[in-house]
């Protein structure tokens, strides 16, 4: 059995496919060393993160702008509720529906998060170039083109 030659088109793919793979780790790796003073999960600091942006929302819509976490975030909520650092308020024109929205407390840790993860995001970036951040994030748009996360970005990010 050969090998793939070097720049076989399969050899670029799974090149590709494992920057990708590198990039998110390491980003996670960085995101996790910013969280930690915070007392942060990344997923906890996505929905403050949400929220700062979108509050009040329902359960359902800040499930369609969360990223890190897919279906329900009715458990995730539950645990910065316990932490009061987010509060359930009831939807006024419909009661059956609840808002979700931050606290004193959850407001002063989202704008720590904010400064946080600003510096993460311009340490990560400072290799590029200003067009190089629009092209690296139109081609990754594009490579998730027609996926269910795509429709989540959107949501959260819309052009």
């Amino acid at each position: 059995m050969t090998a793939e030659p070097r720049h076989s088109p399969r050899a670029a793919h799974d090149e590709l496919r494992y920057l990708l793979l590198a990039a998110q780790r390491e980003g996670s790796r960085r995101l996790g060393e910013a969280l930690r003073p915070l007392g942060l999960t990344p997923s906890q600091a996505e929905v403050l993160d949400v929220l700062a942006d979108h509050q009040p929302v329902t359960l359902a819509a800040l499930g369609r702008l969360l990223v890190c976490e897919q279906g329900s975030p009715s458990r995730l909520v539950d645990s910065l509720v316990q932490r009061d650092l987010v509060s359930r308020v009831p939807h006024e024109q419909d009661k059956r529906a609840v808002l979700i929205e931050l606290t004193p407390a959850g407001r002063a840790l989202a704008a720590q998060l904010g400064e946080a993860t600003g510096r993460l995001t311009t340490a990560m970036a400072q290799s590029l170039s200003a067009a190089d951040v629009a092209t690296l994030t139109g081609l990754l748009h594009t490579l998730l083109d027609g996926t269910e996360i795509a429709q989540t970005l959107r949501n959260r990010f819309p052009r």
